[in-house]
């Protein structure tokens, strides 16, 4: 089976974000860490649902879903971060990982859909002999 870097990057951030999310119960910050927890969790898990995707369109569909979740987890990360809940030392590492989340689900959904285009387009090429 083909080694999907994605997958094991997103699932890795979502063990991080479980692990701020505790941090943040024990702080009372109990709506934005499961906002935070929600969203951070859900990018592997519609990754995982794209990998196993029945038809292209439901991989392009679902990395839409990952990288959307992404966006929004980097939202409250710097809602976190700009409030100062907690320390910017402690949320850069978690920022730039959701950037680079949302560029690759982004870039995965890309490709799948410059490749869809393509076959449709080898499709009605005459063939020179």
């Amino acid at each position: 089976m083909k080694r999907s870097i994605i997958k094991e990057k997103s699932y890795l951030f979502a063990l991080r974000i479980i692990t701020l999310s505790r941090w943040l119960r024990g702080q009372r910050e109990f709506e934005i860490g499961g906002q935070v927890l929600r969203a951070g969790t859900s990018i592997g898990a519609n990754v995982e649902e794209a990998l196993a995707g029945v038809s292209r369109r439901d991989f392009v569909v679902k990395m839409a879903v990952a990288s959307k979740e992404a966006r929004e987890t980097n939202y409250w990360l710097r809602l976190l971060r700009d409030s100062n809940i907690v320390p910017t030392a402690r949320m850069s590492p978690l920022l730039d990982e959701s950037l680079e989340l949302i560029k690759n689900s982004h870039r995965e959904d890309r490709a799948a859909e410059i490749m869809r285009k393509l076959r449709t387009f080898l499709k009605v090429l005459p063939i020179f002999s």
